[in-house]
């Protein structure tokens, strides 16, 4: 299954800590990484604290969505992932965004990933990755890119 991946952080080393998650994804059993967007500095958005690099993923993964999920957070946590509050700044965040053209509604996983089509820190290294795409229920990530153009997203590497 193809699935899309974002990855952030703004905490410690946030370029190592984004660039380690992509080699722990190359990683996971039954996965591999089809390709990777480059690193992007944005401003938190809905929070405060230091700016991210943020970058996305695409994977192949024979891993059922749930234990995807599992696994994203396993390397959250092995990066000292805290949760204290809703946006806090944080050391790693891997995010499910797309799973397939799947749409997914449990108590633990959304897909596609809420709120995604409004942040220009997820569409506009999803746009890189594959301009062409289409999120299930809402239409082509090209079409959501003007409506974000206001956020400051600075591709850096």
């Amino acid at each position: 299954m193809i699935a899309y991946v974002g990855i952030g952080a703004n905490l410690g080393d946030a370029q190592a800590n984004v660039l380690d998650a992509l080699r722990r994804l190359a990683l996971l059993e039954g996965t591999m990484v089809v390709e990777t967007s480059g690193l992007y500095r944005t401003a938190p958005v809905d929070a405060k604290g230091p700016d991210y690099i943020n970058a996305v993923a695409c994977i192949d993964t024979a891993l059922d969505p749930h234990r995807l999920l599992a696994a994203l957070q396993d390397i959250e946590l092995a990066h000292g992932r805290e949760r204290p509050y809703r946006n806090a700044p944080r050391t790693l965040d891997l995010d499910l965004l797309l799973y397939g053209d799947q749409v997914i509604a449990t108590g633990s996983l959304t897909v596609p990933h809420p709120r995604m089509h409004e942040r220009g820190f997820v569409l506009a290294p999803l746009a890189e990755v594959n301009p062409d795409l289409v999120i299930p229920g809402l239409g082509p990530v090209r079409d959501y890119l003007p409506l974000v153009a206001s956020q400051a997203v600075e591709k850096i590497g």
